[in-house]
């Protein structure tokens, strides 16, 4: 079978004619698929403030364990959905996934709108979630493919900024329409907008066709459906309460178990190009170290996402609104400086970025181990946007540098995979500070110490915690380097490809 070099996702694979210029209309391409990111993940952190409204309105009738669903399912159709990505970029065309990618998220998002039920509210964000999956690894491996290697750093700044500032600001407009109408609207408002974008998109990218296309294992879906899926769903449960006991290790041990058989399986379909995952992105140094450091970030990051809201509504007794401006500052730092941090490592390189940035994170993490109940609102603030400061400067060169590592053909597994590690990460770094502030809340409290200050207590074991296990990110940040303008494929690979032609 060929290589997937030619396996064209809808736009020009060629180096354009001047090195620091995008092909003929590569900017519109690059744009629609931005705002549509932005929409999709505006949407995904939308229902964190619009549970409580659930719970309240009779129709649904229903308690906060079951709307908290609305959340977990549309996490773990994420989880199961994004490992397919790299497969689908190497079947179908940009166009065609867009395509299907934004009608799915119309659609679900229209159904979720108009839900007369809470069984159909959930299958509209099941529905949701299938095309929000598609669409951010479909933007990484496009700017892959279109933008020229000097400029790579500033748009992978760009689409950090959409990671940022929109699930920042998911949660504040979902709020604003609460205040005014009712939960339909956080729906139904978003959806004009996907539909324009869906009639741009369907405009302005050009259906190609696609050759050398690898066939789908049947087997590799549902490995990967429950591997994923149960390692997530398994990570999430831990610190839940009123739960039975087999529930817990049943689906971590499902998704261990069917995860190794995933890996396994792959490792075997990678050698004819017909993987679901091609596995052969950490055959490449620089990708590997550049993951390694992300799942480290991704899981201090979430972690700390649980973790500060926690402790000052809890603790510091602090109202939501207040929580809500409290930690908005910080999100919306790292998106404006995103494109900033990209036009840097565009010209030094990621060490001189990422170290800097690295042991800003860890100093943050050590100051909010720090926090006492007494601690002034403003002291939180600072940390946070120093936390947020430190992971400008992280995030955007690790986005550059992995999948910059890659040969061509890989860039749509490379983004599946980048895509999946925050998912994972996402889920394990909050299923630890989570476990970590319940178990010593609870030593403390039967020893007789007041709820807020044993839960403080134990956010701060957990960012300490975070801080011993970040060194670890923070020496790996020795070992990146800036990738060669274009990767040579490795050997194994045309060794594969060579009896088709």
């Amino acid at each position: 079978m060929q290589t997937h070099e030619h396996a064209q996702q809808g736009t020009p694979s060629a180096p354009p004619a001047r090195p620091d210029r995008l092909p003929p209309g590569g900017a519109t391409i690059i744009a629609t698929l931005l705002v549509s990111a932005f929409v999709v993940i505006l949407n995904e952190t939308a229902m964190n403030v619009a549970i409580s409204t659930l719970v309240r309105d009779p129709a649904l009738a229903i308690d906060e364990r079951a709307a908290q669903w609305l959340t977990t399912a549309f996490m773990l159709t994420m989880a199961v959905v994004i490992p397919t990505t790299g497969w689908l970029m190497a079947r179908f065309s940009t166009r065609t996934l867009f395509v299907a990618a934004m009608s799915a998220f119309v659609v679900g998002t229209v159904v979720a709108g108009i839900a007369p039920t809470f069984a159909i509210l959930l299958v509209g964000r099941v529905v949701q979630a299938s095309g929000t999956a598609v669409v951010f690894p479909l933007l990484m491996t496009t700017v892959m493919r279109l933008v020229p290697p000097a400029r790579r750093g500033a748009f992978m700044g760009t689409i950090s900024l959409v990671m940022s500032v929109a699930p920042a600001l998911g949660p504040t407009v979902s709020g604003a329409i609460l205040q005014f109408t009712t939960w339909h609207w956080v729906f139904l408002g978003v959806a004009p907008l996907a539909l324009a974008m869906l009639l741009v998109g369907a405009r302005s990218l050009k259906a190609t066709p696609v050759e050398g296309a690898p066939r789908l294992d049947a087997l590799s879906i549902p490995l990967a459906a429950f591997g994923f899926g149960g390692l997530v769903y398994g990570l999430s449960l831990i610190g839940a309460e009123g739960l039975p006991a087999w529930q817990l290790p049943l689906a971590l041990g499902v998704g261990v178990v069917a995860l190794v058989a995933f890996v396994l399986r792959q490792a075997r379909l990678q050698r004819t190009d017909d993987a679901l995952l091609d596995l052969r992105t950490f055959r490449h140094s620089q990708f590997t170290v550049a993951i390694v450091i992300m799942v480290l970030a991704m899981a201090s990051m979430f972690g700390s996402l649980i973790a500060l809201p926690l402790i000052l509504q809890q603790a510091m007794g602090l109202e939501p609104l207040q929580v809500g401006l409290i930690t908005l500052p910080g999100a919306l730092l790292t998106g404006l400086l995103g494109p900033f941090v990209g036009r840097l490592y565009d010209r030094v390189g990621p060490r001189p970025i990422v170290i800097p940035g690295a042991i800003v994170v860890l100093a943050a993490l050590v100051l909010f181990a720090q926090l006492q109940l007494e601690s002034p609102w403003w002291v939180v603030l600072l940390t946070q946007m120093v936390l947020s400061l430190g992971f400008a400067f992280t995030f955007p060169p690790l986005f550059t540098v992995s999948l910059a590592s890659l040969p061509g053909h890989l860039y749509g597994y490379g983004s599946a995979m980048v895509s999946t590690v925050q998912q994972v990460a996402g889920a394990a770094g909050t299923a630890a500070f989570v476990t970590v502030m319940a178990t010593q809340q609870a030593v403390l409290v039967e020893r007789g110490v007041d709820t807020g200050a044993a839960l403080l207590e134990g956010a701060r074991f957990a960012f300490l915690g975070a801080a011993a296990l970040w060194l670890v990110g923070v020496a790996a940040t020795f070992w990146l380097r800036k990738p060669a303008d274009h990767v040579a494929d490795e050997p194994e690979h045309d060794e594969a490809a060579a009896p088709a032609h």
